[in-house]
């Protein structure tokens, strides 16, 4: 090909920024030109300077380039395998396999580059994305083909939380996950491989890997080239696609990076001025169509805790839900650790979800509010100096509390309890009974970690000969959390982000 024939010399190397000059043909921007030896330095064309110059972004490290080398132009833009062949395997943003087996046959490449689908293809329902994860799928449920955002800090379960949903995914909608780490500290990536290999899912999951250690192109280009993977699932094999990103902010700031790289004058805080067509190009690829649908749950660092922060702004208005992971509610062993108060979803409307779970949930938000407000209450007078009235809604709130948790099948090897997959009419029942008292007389430990409402009648009767004093038999659920919460009080970012 004639394409391929085009070559150029390395005229300057600042850092990962390259400038080639072509005596011939200049390569279009998005290209991709290789330099080095043994052609091993992929840099991409981001601006032509004049008739015979282009700048480049390296995605990989550039040492050992030198001016003079030799620059040979692919004649297209960065690729990465598509195929049933991929599934189960862990990639760079190169599309080279990165867990040590060869490389995957039978494949198509595909550049990752693709314009988002048009707006005839699109479809306009609005669908709930059922997860088999009570607290998700009653009080903040998430769109099919949507995008839900997932707030949390080190240790309160976020990546359980994905591991489950990964889980959930290939047993309910026989579908494919795919992961894409951005800016991922490479241990927790083969921390995350393994876990998924031991809880079974692997073979229907993708995984994909722009590290912390890596130049800012490849962490900048490693979204496009997962998002690239997912579509080939929608769109030629018509399944759906859960798309796992860690961590978005990431993907902004590499983004920062390559714009103060290209010599571009940065934003308000320092931002690059293209920040938001940059995040619009990725999220709005993130759509259901006639064909399927990519589902995403995107994990968002927000800086200093500030909402305002141009970075979270623009992230805030791509999503349909936000699920706020809280390290007090782990501390107190409630599982999803998630902040029933602060978490929210724009599909929890009588049109989308129905008029009964609607106002199912509105009213446990009021009674786990009201506990909220009791609780300074409690601990200086203690439960006696409550109404009647009080005291009946605060034991409705602790025993909707227990309920919204659920053993995880992702970990069944540590807690010993089986994982439970739990519908959503199961869950809307069971919250319903809760709070018409039908359970009153019940100890609160029976609601811990149960999957229908149903269980925590049998878990009631085999806890009642062992300790019939004890109405709620309950020190184990937060002892051993706790220490460990405690050591770091500083790290509660669930809590703040109001």
């Amino acid at each position: 090909m004639k394409l391929q024939d085009n070559y150029g010399v390395v005229t300057s190397v600042r850092g990962s920024v390259v400038d080639v000059r072509f005596q011939g043909r200049l390569p279009p921007i998005f290209s991709l030109v290789l330099a080095g030896k043994e052609e091993r330095i992929a840099i991409e064309v981001l601006m032509q300077l004049d008739a015979k110059h282009v700048r480049g972004i390296a995605l990989n490290p550039t040492q050992g380039l030198a001016r003079g080398m030799a620059v040979k132009d692919t004649g297209g833009p960065l690729k990465v395998p598509v195929g049933k062949g991929i599934l189960s395997r862990m990639f760079d943003v190169f599309g080279n396999p990165i867990d040590r087996q060869p490389a995957p046959a039978d494949v198509e490449w595909r550049t990752i580059h693709r314009a988002p689908p048009p707006l005839v293809s699109r479809s306009t329902k609005s669908e709930i994305f059922e997860t088999g994860i009570k607290v998700i799928d009653v009080l903040m449920p998430l769109e099919r083909g949507g995008k839900a955002g997932l707030f949390g800090g080190a240790g309160v379960g976020k990546t359980v939380l994905l591991t489950e949903m990964i889980h959930n995914m290939v047993g309910h909608q026989k579908g494919v996950s795919m992961f894409c780490g951005i800016g991922e500290r490479c241990r927790e990536g083969e921390e995350l491989y393994h876990d998924m290999k031991e809880a079974g899912v692997l073979p229907h999951m993708v995984m994909l890997f722009g590290q912390m250690n890596e130049p800012p192109g490849a962490r900048f280009r490693v979204g496009l080239a997962a998002l690239t993977m997912a579509e080939y699932f929608r769109d030629d094999e018509h399944r759906d696609v859960l798309l796992l990103i860690d961590n978005i902010f990431r993907f902004i700031q590499a983004g920062m990076e390559v714009s103060g790289l290209m010599g571009q004058m940065p934003s308000r805080l320092g931002y690059q001025p293209t920040m938001g067509t940059e995040l619009s190009g990725l999220e709005e690829r993130i759509a259901n169509t006639d064909a399927g649908a990519i589902t995403s749950i995107q994990a968002v660092y927000v800086p200093a805790d500030d909402l305002t922060d141009p970075a979270a702004v623009h992230t805030f208005s791509h999503l349909s839900a936000s699920i706020v992971l809280s390290r007090k509610r782990a501390s107190e062993g409630l599982y999803p650790a998630i902040d029933l108060l602060q978490s929210n979803s724009k599909m929890a409307t009588p049109a989308i979800i129905g008029q009964r779970h609607y106002l199912l949930a509105q009213e446990i938000r009021k009674t786990l509010a009201h506990y909220e407000e009791l609780k300074d209450i409690i601990a200086m007078l203690g439960m006696e100096q409550l109404s009647p009235e009080d005291r009946n809604s605060v034991g409705r709130a602790r025993r909707l509390e227990r309920f919204l948790t659920q053993p995880f099948f992702a970990t069944e090897q540590f807690s010993g309890i089986k994982g439970k997959d739990v519908t959503l009419k199961d869950a809307l029942d069971g919250s319903e009974r809760i709070l018409k008292d039908e359970f009153k007389d019940y100890p609160e430990s029976a609601f811990y970690m149960i999957g229908a409402i149903d269980e925590a009648k049998e878990k009631a009767k085999s806890a009642q000969p062992a300790n019939p004093a004890d109405p709620a038999p309950n020190p184990k659920v937060g002892v051993k959390p706790q220490v460990a919460g405690k050591s770091k009080p500083t790290a509660l970012k669930g809590g703040s982000l109001h």
